[in-house]
C-alpha cells in the first residue's frame, strides 16, 4: 500500500483516523501501531516479524547499554547492535550486489541468490541505530517499553520512505502530544500538497522521461541533443518532487495526530554550490551520515588525507544507501569529486549566480549516474547529452514533447521553489489589514486541499492522466 493509492486515501487512512479520534487518549498509540503493522505488512506480511525483531534488538541493547556502569560494556553491546542490524541490512539489501560482482570478476554464470529487499528496511534500520547510538552517548533514556520503540519504527507515516526520523524528535511526543485542530488543519493541507506533487506532477514528469530517456537495457535510443536535456530535465523534476512528496505526505500524517517531524527538503534546486544543494537536500539522510559517520571520523578538524578519507567514506555510504548497484557508488563518488573540487580549488570563488548555474548542471548530469544502470546506455545519456552521438540538435518528436507539456514543466519548476509559500504568507500579512484580503484568504485556505485532493484524484483514476496536455501551444 502507498500513500497515493485510492485504498489507502479512501479507506485505511479515513479509518485509522475515525478510530483515533473515538477511542480514549490511553490507546491512541496501540491504534497507531496496529494500524501501522497492518499498513506495513500489506507490501510483505513476513517481514513485519523483521522489523519487529531489529526493533527487539535495539530495545534489548539499549536497555542493557543504559544499565551498564562501564563504558567497555557499553560499547561491546553497541558493537552488538550494529552487527545485528547492519548485518541484516547488508545481506537483503547487498548480498546480490555482492555476489554478482565477485561472479563478474570471476566470469561466473552460476545462479544467483537474491533475498527480497523488505520495503523499508534502509530507513526503519537507520532509525533504530541512531536510536542506540544516541542512548549509548547519553542523548536520549532507553525506552522502556517494546512495543513503543516498535511504534517509534514502524509508524506507517515514515518508515516506508522517510524522513529519517531520530528518535530524540519524538521522544516526548510518544507519550505526550496532542493534535489541536490547527495541527489537523496544517496535516491535511500538507498531506494534499504532498499527493498532488506526487500523482499530478511527478507521474506526469515521469511519463514524459521515459519517453525520451527511458532506462532499461535495450530501451534507450540515440535522441537529438535538446531531446537528452529534456528527457533528464523532466526526470530531475520527477525524482524531486517524488521524494519530497513522500516527505510531505509523511510530514503531514505525522501533523494530523500530533507529531511533528523534521522538514527532509528545503528547495534544493536553489542551491548556490554542490554543497549547499547537499544541505537542502534529503537532510535527514544527510545529517545521519554528518553525525553517525562523518563527525566520529574526525569530521574537518583533522589532516587533509584524513578529510579526503572522511568524505569518501560518507560518499561511499551514501550512493550504496541508495541502491545495490555500481551506478549509485559512481553517484556518490561523482558528489565527492565536485565537494572536494569546492572544498580546495573553488571556495568562494564563483559568482552566486555562476554558481547557481554550474551546480544545477553537475545536478542533472549527475541523475543520469543515478537514473541508468546499464554502463552501455549511461555512457550514451552522457555522451549525447554533450552532443556526441546525438541525432542533431532537435526533432519533430522532442519539439511536440516540450510543446504538449510546455505547461507541465513551468508549473514543476514552479513546485521546486517557496513561490507558494510565500505568497501564501505574503497574503496572511495583508489581511491582518484588509477585509478583503481577509476573505481572500480564508477561501484560499479552504479550497486549497480540497481542490488539490480533487485533482489528485482524478488523476489518480486516469493512471497516466497529465491534465497540463490541454494547455499547449
Amino acid at each position: 500500500m502507498v500513500f497515493s493509492s485510492f485504498m489507502f486515501l479512501f479507506v485505511f487512512l479515513p479509518v485509522v483516523l475515525c478510530v483515533y479520534q473515538f477511542v480514549p487518549d490511553r490507546y491512541r498509540n496501540h491504534v497507531l501501531l496496529a494500524s501501522s503493522l497492518v499498513f506495513y505488512a500489506w507490501g510483505g506480511p513476513r517481514y513485519v516479524l523483521l522489523i519487529a525483531f531489529e526493533a527487539l534488538v535495539s530495545w534489548g541493547t539499549a536497555r542493557l547499554i543504559e544499565q551498564s556502569e562501564e563504558r567497555g560494556t557499553k560499547r561491546l553491546w553497541l558493537i552488538v547492535d550494529l552487527v545485528a542490524l547492519l548485518g541484516l541490512l547488508a545481506y537483503f539489501k547487498y548480498w546480490g550486489f555482492l555476489v554478482g560482482s565477485i561472479q563478474a570478476l570471476l566470469h561466473s554464470s552460476a545462479d544467483i541468490f537474491t533475498p527480497v529487499l523488505p520495503i523499508g528496511i534502509s530507513f526503519y534500520t537507520f532509525q533504530l541505530i541512531s536510536y542506540v547510538v544516541d542512548v549509548y552517548r547519553g542523548k536520549v533514556h532507553a525506552q522502556r517499553a517494546y512495543w513503543k520503540l516498535l511504534l517509534y519504527c514502524s509508524l506507517f507515516h515514515q518508515c516506508i520512505a522517510g524522513p529519517i526520523v531520530r528518535y530524540e524528535t519524538v521522544a516526548d511526543e510518544i507519550d505526550n502530544r496532542r493534535a489541536t485542530p490547527g495541527d489537523v488543519y496544517a496535516g491535511v493541507r500538507r498531506f494534499c500538497v504532498g499527493l498532488a506533487k506526487k500523482v499530478v506532477l511527478a507521474n506526469a514528469c515521469a511519463s514524459l522521461a521515459d519517453t525520451l530517456v527511458p532506462a532499461g537495457v535495450g530501451t534507450l535510443a540515440p535522441q537529438p541533443l535538446l531531446g537528452w536535456w529534456l528527457g533528464m530535465l523532466a526526470y530531475t523534476l520527477q525524482i524531486y518532487l517524488d521524494f519530497s512528496a513522500y516527505s510531505d505526505m509523511a510530514i503531514g500524517l505525522g501533523r494530523m495526530v500530533g507529531f511533528h517531524y523534521l522538514e527532509n527538503f528545503d528547495h534544493p534546486y536553489l542551491c548556490s554550490s554542490v554543497q549547499d544543494f547537499w544541505r537542502r537536500w534529503h537532510i535527514s539522510l544527510g545529517s545521519f551520515f554528518r553525525d553517525y559517520v562523518y563527525i566520529p571520523l574526525g569530521g574537518s578538524r583533522c589532516s587533509t588525507a584524513q578529510y579526503v578519507r572522511n568524505m569518501a567514506v560518507v560518499w561511499l555510504l551514501t550512493g550504496l544507501w541508495h541502491g545495490a548497484s555500481w551506478n549509485y557508488i559512481f553517484w556518490g563518488a561523482y558528489y565527492l569529486v565536485f565537494l572536494l573540487l569546492e572544498h580546495f580549488v573553488l571556495t568562494d570563488r564563483l559568482p552566486k549566480a555562476a554558481g547557481h548555474v554550474l551546480t544545477l548542471i553537475v545536478v542533472v548530469l549527475g541523475w543520469v549516474l543515478f537514473r541508468f544502470e546499464n554502463f552501455g546506455e549511461m555512457g550514451m545519456a552522457f555522451l549525447g547529452m554533450f552532443g556526441i552521438g546525438a541525432t542533431g540538435i532537435t526533432s519533430l518528436a522532442v519539439r511536440t514533447a516540450f510543446l504538449q507539456n510546455i505547461f507541465l514543466l513551468i508549473v514543476s519548476v514552479v513546485a521546486c521553489t517557496g513561490v507558494g509559500s510565500w505568497l501564501r504568507h505574503q497574503l496572511a500579512v495583508r489581511a491582518r489589514t484588509s477585509d478583503v484580503a481577509l476573505r481572500v484568504y480564508d477561501a484560499e485556505e479552504l479550497l486549497v486541499p480540497i481542490v488539490l485532493l480533487l485533482v489528485s484524484t482524478v488523476a489518480l483514476a486516469g493512471a497516466s492522466y497529465n491534465p497540463f496536455i490541454y494547455f499547449q501551444f
